[in-house]
């Protein structure tokens, strides 16, 4: 595979009621998002609930979708992310053996990190993957969030795959330039078509948490009209900063908790429920029906479902 880019659906971990894997509706999940015709799919990131997997719970999900994604030829990403270097760096040594287009982590993050310790980590994690590019997960929580120039410093310093961080103001566009042009960065979903016009390469997206198939046909969209483009956006940010974000800044909910709640909003995947493992409270699902009537009336573009 060549430079990663465009839009990714993360692999949403579907729970049972005692908070097993719901491994068959997972099957099912991978074969939606490829009949939606995603850019790629990736695994155990947030939304897959990567803090809460067992190492076995990890193997299985990485080779379901390594499966499925090889018989399809849809491009794929595990998440090897972890607190721990150590377990991060096991995890990595297998998901290498699965042939990925990329392995995704986070700098460790029980205490934060020094410049000389994530370049050593990331050093660690080149070393161990069998040539599977890294992509570097810097979420807005991270214990050490990254400035454009400490990005710059990395990236001339590791060959990285791809940066998944949150973006910025125009400023911080223009202070990402020298990292855009050494590795692909990716942003928010909800942010994309912005981003593009910045220079961004995709999203690792939570649009796609909400509606796949709308979210790849609005990046299609970006390369051929930014101008059409751009206005979807704003409906979208008025949906996301109307409805979704007072969820997290009022209510408190996790991001991977909205994200699993997005895709019942959503309603294209039957069965799916947005469980997440203890100890994490999820939205109550049915909430969820008022959430889509105000998709349907601000940013209906995104509203999917049959």
């Amino acid at each position: 595979m060549g430079r990663i880019e465009g839009n990714w659906a993360t692999l949403l971990l579907p729970l049972n009621a005692d908070e097993s894997i719901d491994y068959p509706l997972l099957v099912r999940e991978i074969r939606y998002l490829v009949s939606a015709g995603v850019s790629g799919i990736y695994s155990n990131g947030t939304a897959g609930e990567f803090i809460s997997l067992s190492e076995e719970e990890f193997r299985v999900t990485s080779v379901l979708l390594a499966s499925e994604c090889a018989s399809a030829g849809m491009p794929f990403q595990i998440g090897c992310s972890h607190p721990s270097a150590q377990t991060s760096l096991s995890r990595i040594r297998f998901a290498s053996s699965l042939s990925p287009s990329a392995i995704q982590v986070i700098l460790p993050d029980w205490f934060p990190v020094t410049d000389r310790e994530a370049l050593a980590f990331l050093d660690a994690c080149c070393a161990v993957s069998g040539g599977i590019p890294i992509t570097l997960y810097n979420p807005p929580h991270a214990k050490r969030r990254l400035s454009p120039e400490t990005l710059l410093m990395i990236s001339e310093r590791v060959p990285l795959g791809s940066i998944k961080v949150a973006d910025g103001d125009e400023a911080w566009y223009r202070g990402m330039q020298g990292v855009m042009e050494r590795v692909p960065v990716f942003v928010p979903g909800h942010h994309l078509a912005t981003g593009i016009m910045h220079g961004a390469a995709g999203s690792y997206s939570n649009v796609a948490c909400l509606a796949p198939k709308a979210s790849q046909a609005w990046y299609r969209m970006m390369r051929e009209d930014i101008v059409s483009a751009l206005a979807l956006e704003k409906d979208l940010r008025c949906f996301f900063e109307t409805y979704i974000d007072p969820l997290i800044a009022g209510e408190g909910y996790a991001n991977f908790v909205i994200d699993k709640f997005l895709a019942v909003v959503g309603s294209y995947l039957p069965g799916f429920a947005n469980k997440v493992r203890f100890p994490y409270d999820s939205i109550d699902p049915d909430r969820a029906p008022y959430f889509r009537m105000k998709l349907e009336q601000t940013a209906p573009f995104f509203s999917e479902a049959p």
